[in-house]
């Protein structure tokens, strides 16, 4: 995480980087993210639990509520912590207002003072934030308040140029309707960041670059990169089976052996956080004996089931009970695994089980 966050900030080297760390660090756990960020300007998240376990242990600097609150009783928590707070919609507005109504006048100035707003325009995701004429009236209200207003909005398709809305859109409507308005910008996120850095502005928000994968879901798409995985899933084979052509394995037998196979037990499955999904032929890395380093790619032969997945080994004879697997990491990215299974390696990352022990490395 160190190595992608000094990666992230030579690419932006005029802008602050906002460090996403929502769902649990991506799965990384904020433990994890505390000690491989340290070096960041700030945390975003979604939680504030999650923002006041930072503060307790001991960051101090800036931490960004991406969602914002989700009732006007929130801000007391929020002025405690000293957080940012994403605002995108016009009900948000009224909560702090009335908040503000309800305060005294020492917990007025505290929060003008600790609390900074960030306004989250709609530029074409259609997902959170303000339309163009509801920016406008949001950010003079909240100004007239008092507060710091910045702004902010999200792209939608910075990762696949081929696809609407472009980045080139967004940022058109983003700077037509901030023109003039006074405050900090952010809208970069990872795959702007690597691709599209005239988006950089005042802050940045890498997220997934930081764990070492791909915007895309693509590993060949950022290889250039030299981002490194954070996050390395490692068990071994607990079982060997010899099987004759034709016998199955697995439940619903939906591999059958078109060769004299011999099949190994790995101890992970879908309780673990490893995809359920994952077709045969998805790719295993299992050492040549002992050694990890010297062994190769093997297939998944069999469905996942929840405490165990199947692998054909027969291409790797030196395989034995107790070799190390890697299931995703160093050796192989946690996007080719993804990417076989139909999915993304943001969901393999946060699907991690808690059962799972961790052993965090700094």
């Amino acid at each position: 995480m160190q190595h992608n966050l000094a990666h992230a900030k030579a690419l932006a080297p005029n802008s602050k980087t906002w460090s996403v760390v929502k769902a649990n660090g991506y799965g990384h756990t904020l433990k994890g993210v505390f000690s491989g960020l340290s070096g960041t300007d700030g945390f975003a998240l979604l939680d504030i639990g999650h923002a006041a376990f930072l503060r307790e242990y001991g960051w101090k600097s800036p931490i960004l509520l991406l969602e914002g609150i989700f009732s006007k009783d929130d801000l007391d928590e929020c002025l405690s912590l000293q957080l940012d707070v994403v605002v995108h919609s016009l009900k948000q507005v009224q909560w702090i207002e009335n908040w503000l109504e309800e305060s005294s006048g020492p917990q007025q100035d505290a929060a003008f003072k600790r609390i900074q707003i960030w306004l989250k325009l709609n530029s074409g995701m259609n997902r959170l934030g303000l339309t163009s004429k509801a920016y406008v009236e949001a950010f003079h209200r909240l100004h007239v308040a008092g507060f710091a207003v910045n702004h902010l909005t999200h792209f939608a398709n910075a990762d696949d140029v081929n696809v609407l809305p472009t980045v080139d859109a967004q940022v058109e409507m983003f700077n037509a309707v901030t023109q003039g308005l006074s405050g900090q910008k952010s809208l970069a996120n990872s795959a702007a960041i690597l691709w599209h850095r005239f988006t950089l502005e005042d802050w940045c928000r890498p997220g997934i670059m930081l764990y070492g994968a791909s915007p895309t879901g693509r590993y060949k798409d950022i290889e250039h990169a030299q981002l490194k995985p954070a996050m390395l899933l490692r068990s071994e084979i607990i079982g060997l089976q010899n099987l004759r052509k034709g016998d199955q394995v697995g439940y619903g037998g939906r591999f059958v052996a078109q060769r004299d196979t011999q099949i190994a037990v790995i101890a992970c499955g879908y309780a673990d956080g490893y995809p359920r999904h994952a077709p045969d032929g998805a790719p295993v890395w299992v050492a040549s004996g002992d050694n990890l380093s010297q062994g190769g790619i093997c297939p998944i032969a069999g469905r996942v089931s929840m405490d165990m997945i199947t692998v054909d080994v027969t291409d790797l004879p030196s395989a034995k009970i107790g070799s190390p697997v890697e299931l995703w990491g160093d050796l192989l990215p946690i996007d080719d695994v993804a990417e076989a299974s139909g999915t993304v390696g943001y969901e393999l990352m946060c699907a991690l089980a808690q059962r799972v022990p961790i052993n965090i490395v700094s």
